[in-house]
């Protein structure tokens, strides 16, 4: 993967041969969610995570699959006959059905990684995990897909001429932390598998971490934030920065960019991210010069937004930051409502969400939004040109940070095809891997040091809806 960058743009534009889809920006809009795979899944609602027990080993096995069924709802005809072909072992028809499923709908990003898993067929090759909400066709989980799919296939090509190809195999824990820890603990037990991309919040992350530590399998997050990761152990790390580099970007705007001191904070007491999100930014205007001045928690049963916001204005609120989780996006709205664009608005990466662009319109307008990076503000790279190629459109940073966690997984096992030579490796001083926003490296702790990105609401159509993200510096 060390040399991917030399070659990868050409093969792809050599290679790829996947039909035109007159749609952008897919990945923030999720209006391109293809309709997929038919099979029971478990519900994600994050106020049953309580409630909830370990799948048993029938159940279990409905949340993996390397290419023999979708984890994704309503699957097309072409791709049951592609998994039936490739459950019977018949991969070339297998890759016959799936190509001509890619040449009608090209954004299907399970779909690819079942392809170059038949391309690879029975020959010798790597085995990654790669773990995602898909469940309930989670547009965060096909982001995630994108990334992983994208850097496969790079890495794949790549390998037809220089080595070992990868395999993929996809999870779907549905966001919840048993069912995440039962999945951990599966993988752990397949000896084929060689390192896991995953998972998504730093909730799930945090609760399936020690089942990896104790088994020796190196874990690479692409989207869990929470400093609780730092360090938790040899064997996890992450492609994107903690939520340090997000609260010191948001105090320094606050601070600096809109010179004001005193803000609100909204959070969420039942996200680990959101409580991480919420003391980092708190710490970070303190040591600036600014203060906290009051805090609400959004999953509050007697939350009121307007209420809060008015007693916000009478105290001198300067600013509002939303430290908000993807579960408390509607009452972030109701927020971003009763401020009236009478205060400016900040907030955390979950907020980074196609509902917010859409249902938060012009209350949303202006709202700044840390994020490990955008396409925009790279937009002629390589990776950025593969994933048009791809996909159709532009992808988001939560697909960028899922290439590169794979793109880390494989420099990895080039050197050392095993788990502990992947651990190994990836603790390495000198470690680079080719990612999709640049060199990937690993601090001591796990962590990749690495600064966050401003992007701001404003009116415009690349996503379809009216309003788009936009780089602010």
């Amino acid at each position: 993967m060390g040399s991917l960058k030399k070659y990868k743009f050409e093969i792809i534009l050599a290679l790829a041969t996947l039909g035109v889809l007159g749609v952008f920006f897919l990945s923030i809009s999720g209006l391109m969610t293809p309709k997929i795979a038919d099979v029971v899944v478990t519900s994600s609602d994050a106020s049953n995570e309580g409630k909830r027990v370990a799948p048993s080993e029938a159940a279990l096995s409905e949340r993996l699959s390397g290419g023999t069924q979708s984890l994704l709802p309503d699957p097309s005809g072409l791709k049951m006959q592609g998994m039936a072909a490739y459950a019977e072992g018949d991969y070339d028809q297998a890759i016959i059905h799936l190509e001509a499923l890619l040449n009608e709908n090209r954004n299907d990003p399970e779909a690819l990684i079942y392809l170059n898993n038949a391309r690879v067929g029975d020959q010798s090759a790597y085995t990654l995990a790669v773990i995602a909400p898909v469940g309930n066709t989670s547009e965060i989980g096909l982001e995630i897909l994108r990334g992983a799919g994208q850097a496969q296939q790079e890495f794949n090509q790549l390998a037809e001429v220089t080595g070992v190809p990868l395999r993929l195999l996809i999870a779907n824990d549905d966001n919840d932390p048993s069912i995440a820890k039962s999945v951990a603990a599966e993988l752990v037990n397949r000896p084929e598998v060689l390192g896991v991309l995953g998972h998504y919040s730093s909730g799930v992350t945090l609760e399936a971490a020690p089942v990896y530590s104790q088994g020796k399998l190196p874990m690479v997050s692409a989207i869990s934030t929470s400093v609780e990761l730092s360090g938790f152990s040899p064997y996890i790390f992450r492609t994107v920065p903690s939520d340090s580099f997000a609260a010191a970007a948001l105090a320094r705007y606050m601070i600096d960019g809109l010179d004001v001191q005193n803000a609100i904070l909204y959070y969420d007491s039942n996200s680990a991210y959101s409580l991480s999100l919420k003391s980092e930014f708190t710490t970070s205007v303190f040591s600036d010069g600014g203060k906290v001045i009051t805090e609400y928690d959004l999953a509050d049963a007697n939350f009121d937004a307007d209420e809060q916001i008015a007693l916000a204005q009478e105290q001198g609120a300067d600013v509002v930051m939303l430290a908000s989780s993807t579960d408390t996006l509607e009452p972030s709205l109701a927020v971003m409502a009763a401020v009236d664009k009478q205060i400016p608005l900040i907030g955390g990466d979950d907020l980074y969400h196609p509902q917010v662009l859409q249902a938060g319109g012009l209350d949303a307008e202006g709202l700044v939004v840390a994020v490990p990076w955008h396409v925009l503000s790279d937009p002629n790279s390589e990776f950025v040109a593969g994933a048009r190629q791809l996909w159709g459109g532009d992808v988001s940073w939560r697909s960028a940070m899922a290439y590169d966690a794979i793109a880390s997984l494989a420099t990895a096992l080039t050197q050392d095809p095993s788990r502990e030579g992947v651990r190994t490796a990836l603790h390495e001083a000198d470690f680079l891997a080719d990612g999709a926003t640049g060199d990937v490296h690993f601090e001591p702790s796990g962590d990749r040091n690495r600064a966050a990105q401003l992007v701001q609401i404003q009116p415009g159509s690349r996503s379809g809806l009216g309003f788009d993200f936009v780089p602010i510096d």
